[in-house]
């Protein structure tokens, strides 16, 4: 069903991950959806998976933490009904016994800096259309705290929930809508850069990228009438609540 038809969605970290199920799913509800991440062979790789499919998909291969290039993407793009901030990181060395300072800068420009910059660079647009959905995707960590995600992740993600709610607090009156996502334990590729990443027979068990992009598809169809303020997604088999052998706490 093209429920999206003639709708332009703007996705970061499109190429792997929950960006690329959204950009998916986006696609196959009709919208031209332009792809944007740091690696264009994987953005390609996408762009092609959505052609065949059927959908309409372009790329714009970008740092989020740079505001420069973000404008010049979102002046190349033109205007955006839809954006998806999914682009988003995390550094092994995330506690304080061994956080470094650029590792902390690190993941607050890609998470809380590369979001705040291409929410300003779509905007301008969407005040002047007077319509307009900005989707950020948080975490689990960006809305209860959560130890073993470390410092700096935790403090960027809570702060793109923030962020959030203050747009549906000063741009709703313009047609305006923002929804923060906050999953729990996704099976993507970020997982890697855990101290002890999670087995193959644990991340079965997760939430899957297509069950996101689901829940972005359902945000991005959602009436005009209607703002989705967060949704919290997580696994059943819910390994915060329940543990698991990665999620220690404490060295040995």
């Amino acid at each position: 069903m093209s429920t999206l038809a003639g709708k332009v969605a703007w996705v970061t970290g499109a190429g792997s991950g929950i960006g690329r199920a959204g950009a998916e799913a986006l696609a196959a509800a009709g919208a031209r959806v332009v792809l944007s991440g740091r690696r264009a062979a994987q953005l390609n790789e996408v762009a092609a998976v959505i052609a065949r499919a059927g959908g309409k998909a372009e790329t714009q291969p970008l740092d989020v933490s740079d505001r420069a290039a973000v404008e010049h993407a979102a002046a190349a793009i033109g205007p955006v009904d839809i954006l998806v901030n999914s682009a988003g990181l995390n550094t092994p060395k995330r506690f304080w016994r061994d956080l470094a300072a650029e590792e902390w800068d690190r993941v607050v420009r890609i998470n809380l800096d590369g979001t705040t910059y291409c929410i300003l660079a779509v905007l301008p647009g969407m005040r002047a259309r007077r319509s307009g959905v900005i989707v950020n995707v948080s975490s689990w960590a960006g809305r209860y705290e959560t130890q073993f995600t470390g410092a700096a992740y935790n403090a960027s993600k809570f702060g793109v929930s923030a962020l959030t709610e203050t747009l549906n607090m000063e741009e709703g009156a313009n047609g305006i809508r923002a929804c923060v996502v906050c999953p729990g334990e996704v099976a993507t590729p970020i997982l890697k850069n855990r101290p002890v990443p999670p087995s193959a027979e644990e991340m079965a068990k997760m939430v899957q990228p297509e069950d996101m992009g689901r829940v972005i598809r359902f945000i991005a169809e959602t009436p005009p009438h209607v703002v989705v303020n967060e949704i919290v997604v997580s696994p059943t088999w819910n390994r915060i609540y329940l543990g698991g052998s990665d999620m220690k706490r404490r060295p040995e």
